[in-house]
């Protein structure tokens, strides 16, 4: 059977990359550019300066990519680009490089939401075992998602304000953590004891999550501490943070699997790096008999990979788009 490469974008933060994909499962090359450090300066992404260094390196990453590869465009069989959510600027100009190749090259053009390429970046792990439940932790969102086959999506819940990678990021900041916080919250609360009294959020019998609350108690408690002469203990509320925010996590999503009878679970974002989030799941998927899978870390975080591997499974269901495709800050995933 003759095999399907998939050359994909991604450029919806700050994170220049592209993918080839061979038949949704294996990368044969894969290259990021990351702006963190530029961006760590502002203590968080800035679009604007996002958006201009977009322009700088994707040709250079494009180059590499095919060189790294030892492919040519005319090896490729479609065009595979996040076309959304994100920062709109960003998206932009990754889409018409996109565009542009398309045309050029006279290549399908494959719209995939952000997403869907989270959620396949597992299959570049292990072939994807359906009905499944994937729960999407990231700097942007927090959903439950349900599929019983590729490409169908049922979103059973999301968050109703804060992601809780960005709950993550400001709860960083109140503890004195240069950005990106995350990884370090997540290191320090190993490090601790969970010694402060935190709210659960949003314990109720929805899919939903809500992580405002618990990132307004902790801006709270350390004012008030402060206010009162007390020293802070920053491993300890890290420590008290990140096990509510697991404990709810892991509370609504292994609901979820039993009532919807599932018993494959994968996790998916940039918080599926998280030590915490990992070693808890493992704990009660093993107990529950649940099937799970993580992405490698190198998957975690925004990468063309995963583009590639979402991209592929579109394009099998007959999934186009012509050039008058545009980049869209929201939308939902279907």
């Amino acid at each position: 059977m003759k095999k399907t490469y998939i050359l994909a974008i991604e450029s919806s933060c700050d994170e220049t990359s592209v993918s080839i994909i061979c038949d949704g499962k294996e990368e044969i090359a894969t290259v990021v550019l990351s702006q963190m450090d530029t961006h760590a300066n502002f203590g968080g992404v800035v679009p604007e300066v996002a958006s201009r260094m977009h322009i700088e390196n994707i040709t250079m990453v494009l180059e590499e990519c095919l060189e790294k590869a030892n492919m040519k465009m005319e090896d490729v069989d479609a065009i595979a680009i996040t076309y959304g959510p994100g920062l709109i600027g960003s998206l932009l100009i990754g889409l018409q490089a996109a565009k542009t190749l398309a045309y050029l090259y006279g290549k399908p053009l494959i719209p995939v939401h952000h997403i869907a390429g989270h959620i396949y970046a597992n299959n570049l792990v292990k072939p994807m075992e359906f009905p499944l439940i994937s729960l999407v932790v990231s700097g942007g969102h927090t959903e439950l998602i349900y599929m019983k086959d590729h490409y169908s999506f049922e979103k059973l819940g999301s968050t109703l304000d804060d992601a809780v990678g960005e709950a993550y990021d400001k709860v960083a900041r109140v503890l004195g953590l240069h950005y990106p916080g995350g990884p370090l919250v997540d290191k320090l609360a190993h490090e601790g004891k969970d010694t402060y009294s935190l709210p659960l959020p949003l314990d109720d019998d929805s899919y939903n999550f809500s992580f405002s609350g618990i990132k307004s108690a902790v801006i709270n408690l350390s004012h008030n501490e402060h206010q009162r002469g007390n020293e802070i203990i920053t491993e300890n509320l890290a420590c008290s943070f990140q096990n509510r925010v697991v404990e709810i996590l892991t509370k609504k999503t292994m609901r979820a699997l039993r009532e919807k009878n599932v018993k494959h679970l994968i996790i998916a974002g940039g918080v599926a790096a998280n030590k915490g989030l990992r070693e808890k799941f493992t704990e009660l998927c093993e107990k529950e008999d649940i099937e799970l899978t993580v992405p490698a870390m190198k998957y975690c975080t925004d990468n063309a990979a995963m583009i590639g591997a979402a991209g592929y499974y579109a394009y099998k269901i007959g999934r186009r788009a012509d050039l008058s495709l545009n980049s869209k800050a929201t939308d939902r995933l279907q």
